[in-house]
């Protein structure tokens, strides 16, 4: 048995805020890995105008997870889901001796309502809120977690959250991190052009400063 804790999400693009979370998630839950679920299309993004195409964001974060028990995953793609309790469903289909976590920013709890039959999602494996600076109290008025308010865990459980039944879910206090991906669009929006495919017989692209940075700061 895998203990794999799962972060979805467009990894619009990816970036060390995404990494160093996924770290940190890592040794406080004793994860074996963590998979980033890149998604094809958000449906609660459809009108964004600044989303890059499937493989510039995929490419994006098989940069950013290098040199870590992250893996990147086309699953969504693949197995043709939309929505994440669909997704969730067939990665237990396909992976039955694997324990599986939902791993989700403390600043999607508001929106958790939102997502198609979030209940089920809930019901169907545990759910760890990665605390992010600023959303707290957004986190504990969010709709969903007038029902979710019943199944919380304590964080000094974490390690066993393989015991729990699901519905389950437990706050995380990970060291802060700011970054942004809107932020970082801002900054760049032309950020993806940097992982498109080159041109037969150019040179291969080279990581950002950005990206080897946080790779340097997160290696270990």
């Amino acid at each position: 048995m895998k203990r794999i804790g799962l972060l979805g999400g467009s990894f619009n693009p990816a970036h060390g805020g995404h990494r160093r979370i996924s770290l940190a998630a890592m040794k406080a839950l004793g994860l074996d890995e963590v998979w980033w679920l890149v998604s094809p299309g958000n449906p609660l993004k459809e009108e964004a105008k600044d989303m890059a195409g499937f493989s510039d964001r995929f490419a994006s974060a098989k940069a950013m997870a290098r040199r870590s028990r992250i893996r990147v995953s086309d699953f969504e793609r693949r197995a043709g889901t939309r929505y994440t309790v669909d997704t969730v469903r067939a990665l237990q289909k396909r992976y039955p001796r694997n324990r599986f976590i939902w791993l989700m920013g403390g600043d999607t709890v508001a929106q958790f309502h939102q997502w198609r039959r979030w209940r089920k999602l809930a019901e169907s494996l545990p759910i760890a809120v990665i605390r992010r600076p600023g959303y707290d109290r957004q986190a504990h008025a969010a709709r969903a977690m007038g029902w979710l308010r019943r199944f919380v865990r304590p964080s000094s459980q974490a390690k066993n959250w393989t015991d729990w039944s699901a519905p389950a879910i437990l706050s995380l206090r990970l060291p802060p991190d700011p970054t942004s991906a809107t932020a970082l669009r801002a900054h760049n929006p032309n950020w993806h052009e940097r992982f498109r495919d080159p041109e037969p017989g150019s040179k291969r692209f080279a990581l950002p400063t950005s990206v080897r940075r946080a790779l340097a700061r997160s290696s270990h």
